[in-house]
Protein backbone atom coordinates (compact mmCIF):
# COMPACT_ATOMS: atom_id res chain seq x y z
CA UNK A 1 0.00 0.00 0.00
CA UNK A 2 1.12 3.27 -0.57
CA UNK A 3 1.72 5.97 1.97
CA UNK A 4 0.24 9.41 1.85
CA UNK A 5 -0.01 12.45 3.69
CA UNK A 6 -2.13 15.66 3.21
CA UNK A 7 -1.99 18.75 4.96
CA UNK A 8 -3.76 22.47 5.09
CA UNK A 9 -2.11 25.55 4.83
CA UNK A 10 -3.84 29.03 5.43
CA UNK A 11 -1.94 32.69 4.70
CA UNK A 12 -4.33 35.68 4.42
CA UNK A 13 -7.25 34.85 1.54
CA UNK A 14 -4.77 32.37 0.33
CA UNK A 15 -5.92 28.28 1.17
CA UNK A 16 -3.57 25.35 0.32
CA UNK A 17 -3.57 21.68 0.42
CA UNK A 18 -0.31 19.41 -0.10
CA UNK A 19 -0.20 15.76 -0.83
CA UNK A 20 3.06 13.43 0.13
CA UNK A 21 3.49 10.24 -1.81
CA UNK A 22 5.48 7.42 -2.87
CA UNK A 23 7.15 8.75 -5.31
CA UNK A 24 10.20 10.39 -7.95
CA UNK A 25 10.88 13.34 -6.52
CA UNK A 26 8.48 15.84 -8.56
CA UNK A 27 7.34 18.95 -6.03
CA UNK A 28 4.38 20.90 -8.40
CA UNK A 29 1.65 23.95 -7.46
CA UNK A 30 -1.51 23.88 -9.09
CA UNK A 31 -0.02 21.14 -11.35
CA UNK A 32 3.00 23.34 -12.29
CA UNK A 33 6.37 21.84 -11.67
CA UNK A 34 8.45 24.24 -9.15
CA UNK A 35 11.27 24.62 -11.31
CA UNK A 36 9.06 26.10 -14.02
CA UNK A 37 7.04 28.45 -11.67
CA UNK A 38 7.41 32.32 -12.89
CA UNK A 39 8.01 34.44 -10.12
CA UNK A 40 10.97 33.26 -8.43
CA UNK A 41 10.63 35.23 -5.12
CA UNK A 42 7.83 33.21 -4.85
CA UNK A 43 9.70 29.58 -5.56
CA UNK A 44 12.38 30.43 -3.42
CA UNK A 45 9.67 30.67 -0.65
CA UNK A 46 7.89 27.18 -1.73
CA UNK A 47 11.05 25.23 -1.40
CA UNK A 48 12.16 26.85 2.24
CA UNK A 49 10.24 23.87 3.77
CA UNK A 50 11.71 21.27 1.53
CA UNK A 51 15.76 22.57 1.67
CA UNK A 52 15.31 22.37 5.88
CA UNK A 53 13.92 18.98 5.66
CA UNK A 54 16.57 17.58 3.32
CA UNK A 55 18.88 16.05 5.76
CA UNK A 56 15.69 14.44 7.82
CA UNK A 57 14.15 13.09 3.95
CA UNK A 58 15.12 11.67 0.95
CA UNK A 59 13.65 14.11 -1.31
CA UNK A 60 14.09 12.33 -4.07
CA UNK A 61 12.10 9.05 -3.19
CA UNK A 62 8.91 11.08 -2.40
CA UNK A 63 6.56 13.58 -4.63
CA UNK A 64 4.87 16.94 -3.52
CA UNK A 65 1.65 18.13 -5.19
CA UNK A 66 -0.06 21.20 -4.01
CA UNK A 67 -3.54 22.86 -4.66
CA UNK A 68 -4.13 26.70 -3.67
CA UNK A 69 -6.52 29.33 -4.29
CA UNK A 70 -7.28 32.50 -3.20
CA UNK A 71 -5.21 35.59 -2.21
CA UNK A 72 -2.27 37.12 -4.13
CA UNK A 73 0.77 35.49 -5.46
CA UNK A 74 2.72 36.06 -1.99
CA UNK A 75 0.10 34.67 0.38
CA UNK A 76 -0.56 32.04 -1.89
CA UNK A 77 3.49 30.99 -2.05
CA UNK A 78 3.05 31.22 1.92
CA UNK A 79 0.46 29.05 2.44
CA UNK A 80 1.88 26.40 -0.11
CA UNK A 81 5.37 26.77 1.77
CA UNK A 82 2.81 25.69 5.41
CA UNK A 83 1.09 23.48 3.79
CA UNK A 84 4.32 21.61 2.51
CA UNK A 85 6.04 22.08 5.96
CA UNK A 86 3.30 20.41 8.22
CA UNK A 87 2.90 17.21 5.30
CA UNK A 88 6.56 16.41 5.81
CA UNK A 89 6.21 16.80 9.53
CA UNK A 90 3.39 14.27 9.57
CA UNK A 91 5.32 12.22 6.92
CA UNK A 92 8.56 11.73 8.83
CA UNK A 93 7.22 12.11 12.39
CA UNK A 94 10.04 13.82 13.30
CA UNK A 95 9.87 15.84 16.23
CA UNK A 96 13.64 17.08 15.19
CA UNK A 97 12.10 18.31 11.87
CA UNK A 98 9.23 20.43 13.73
CA UNK A 99 11.68 22.10 16.05
CA UNK A 100 13.76 22.83 12.80
CA UNK A 101 10.68 24.53 11.34
CA UNK A 102 10.22 26.32 14.65
CA UNK A 103 13.43 28.14 15.05
CA UNK A 104 13.64 28.72 11.37
CA UNK A 105 10.23 30.10 10.89
CA UNK A 106 7.24 29.13 13.45
CA UNK A 107 4.74 30.29 11.19
CA UNK A 108 5.50 27.23 8.36
CA UNK A 109 3.91 25.26 11.08
CA UNK A 110 1.48 27.35 13.58
CA UNK A 111 0.16 29.87 10.65
CA UNK A 112 -0.21 33.80 10.71
CA UNK A 113 -1.74 35.02 13.22
CA UNK A 114 -2.66 38.52 11.98
CA UNK A 115 -6.15 39.23 10.64
CA UNK A 116 -7.36 42.27 8.40
CA UNK A 117 -8.99 44.56 10.07
CA UNK A 118 -12.87 44.38 10.07
CA UNK A 119 -14.92 46.63 7.72
CA UNK A 120 -16.84 49.72 10.02
CA UNK A 121 -20.68 49.96 9.58
CA UNK A 122 -21.96 52.42 7.00
CA UNK A 123 -18.84 51.77 4.72
CA UNK A 124 -18.39 48.67 4.90
CA UNK A 125 -17.90 48.21 0.78
CA UNK A 126 -15.07 50.53 0.66
CA UNK A 127 -12.52 49.39 3.67
CA UNK A 128 -12.34 49.48 7.44
CA UNK A 129 -10.71 52.86 7.28
CA UNK A 130 -12.74 54.49 4.73
CA UNK A 131 -13.85 58.07 5.51
CA UNK A 132 -15.75 60.96 2.69
CA UNK A 133 -13.17 63.09 0.73
CA UNK A 134 -12.60 66.46 2.36
CA UNK A 135 -13.05 69.29 -0.07
CA UNK A 136 -11.54 72.95 1.17
CA UNK A 137 -13.20 74.84 -1.89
Amino acid sequence: MEKSTHSPGKRKKSIARATITDGNGIVTVNCIPIDVFQNTVARDKIKVPLLLASSFVDLSKINVEANVHGGGVMGSSDAVASAIARALVDWTGSDELLSVYHHYERTLIAGDHRLTEPHKPSQSSKGPRHRRQKSYR
